[in-house]
């Protein structure tokens, strides 16, 4: 792995709300200009730390609702009920969260905001549709109608009431971190994790409601209808609600993500719907599965690779900008930009002999390509006029950190 000399670096105002950075290689002493907006050193400062308190102080609260939730779930179901419920329903949690690894391998997420989406939709959600369904059935009792009907309840009110909570969590990781979430692949990050958790609660209702009325051999259908054949159902509907938040995100700013919301959220409901109304029309239920509910997640992951391929071919572009005023080789932007880069640099750093008092070299390599991988993001958001939202790291402080990865990896 060669390192190329860092070039100096340089900037003078222009003149407008921008500075114009003049790179000058070591090589020919040329100098490369291009135009970004400055670093808002200040104002970056204070907005990640009221982002980081929101963000901690909605983990608290979200926290506090499970809590609730699962002493409801005790005293409706019995504790011993909940236990064997919540060890089954971790199986599908586990196969839900080893996909959404890897979906966002590439530039993963803070766990502060992954945890936070994962307690929403676990605690908040299932809270929010909770009271709804109480409070229509309080309204129906006090009104002296008949009971809501079940299939209206399946089909219109749990799309309509989850998608819209579930939705709404990363409405609020968006307006709250903007900077976490940079495209529809972050949405679906964001919208996969939060409905994960909503499953996983709602796993424990259902199979500890099977456990109490028949015992836990009822729980084996329910367990293998729920857990094994639609793991992935809230996720693939909520991500419609994150892919549109993520794509609404380059677009625009504030109160207008609400649209983006809504727009997201109508494919979200049609699909649950979908979903859930199915099962009463339809009786070869193993036909409806592999003649539908297959072929949309199908979809779903090819849509997934797409945007995959999409953020690598993104990460060269932005990468090989910087590799033509000499802060990169090109052989480090393809060992940065494809997994096949990637996997070849990990298997370098783990060929390297350990020297006393040198860094570790895989750690080193890791932290090479996360920081180019985010210093390439923050290129985009500078090209799209976002380099002033939120508390993007500016490209100085990234570059510098690429330059110090380099020489432990090197040292």
């Amino acid at each position: 792995m060669s390192a190329p000399q860092p070039p100096e670096w340089q900037s003078r105002p222009t003149g407008r709300k921008t500075f114009e950075y003049v790179v000058i290689p070591p090589a020919d002493g040329r100098a490369s200009t291009w135009q970004t907006p400055p670093a808002p050193a200040p104002v970056a400062a204070r907005t990640a730390m009221a982002a980081t308190v929101l963000v901690s102080i909605g983990i608290a609260l979200a926290a506090l609702l499970l809590f609730a939730v699962i002493a409801y779930l005790v005293l409706a179901l019995g504790f011993g009920s909940v236990i064997i419920a919540a060890i089954a329903a971790l199986i599908p949690l586990a196969i839900v969260v080893l996909v959404i690894r890897w979906i966002d391998r590439w530039e993963p997420e803070p766990r502060a905001a992954l945890l936070f989406a994962a307690l929403w939709g676990a605690g908040v959600a299932v809270a929010g549709a909770l009271i709804f369904d109480l409070g229509v059935q309080i309204a129906t009792a006090v009104a002296g109608t008949a009971p809501q009907n079940e299939v209206l309840q399946a089909v219109v009110q749990a799309p309509l009431v989850e998608e819209g909570l579930k939705g709404f969590g990363v409405l609020i990781i968006l307006w709250v971190g903007r900077r976490y979430i940079d495209g529809p692949i972050d949405g679906l990050v964001y919208a996969a994790t939060l409905a994960a958790g909503f499953a996983f609660t709602e796993n424990v209702l259902y199979f500890g409601s099977a456990i109490v009325e028949g015992g836990v051999g009822s729980l084996i259908p329910v367990f293998i209808a729920r857990g094994l054949f639609s793991p992935f159902a809230h996720v693939i509907f909520t991500s419609c609600t994150g892919l549109a938040l993520g794509y609404g995100s380059r677009r625009t700013a504030g109160p207008a993500l609400f649209g983006w919301y809504l727009i997201g959220l109508i494919p979200a409901v049609a699909l649950h719907a979908l979903w859930n109304g199915a099962l009463y029309v339809v009786q070869d239920v193993i036909g409806y599965y592999l003649l539908v509910q297959v072929p949309i997640f199908a979809a779903w992951i090819v849509l997934i690779v797409l945007l995959r391929r999409a953020e690598r071919r993104m990460t060269g572009e932005r990468l090989a900008e910087y590799a033509t005023v000499g802060w990169f080789t090109p052989a480090e932007v393809s060992l940065v930009s494809s997994p096949a880069g990637r996997r070849t640099g990990l298997a370098w750093a783990r060929s390297q002999p350990a020297r006393p008092g040198a860094p570790d070299k895989v750690t080193a390599m890791k932290a090479f390509v996360r920081d180019s991988t985010r210093l390439a993001h923050t290129r985009q958001r500078v090209l799209r006029g976002r380099a002033a939202i939120g508390a993007t790291p500016d490209e100085r402080a990234l570059l510098d950190a690429v330059v110090a990865d380099r020489r432990a990896l090197l040292a």
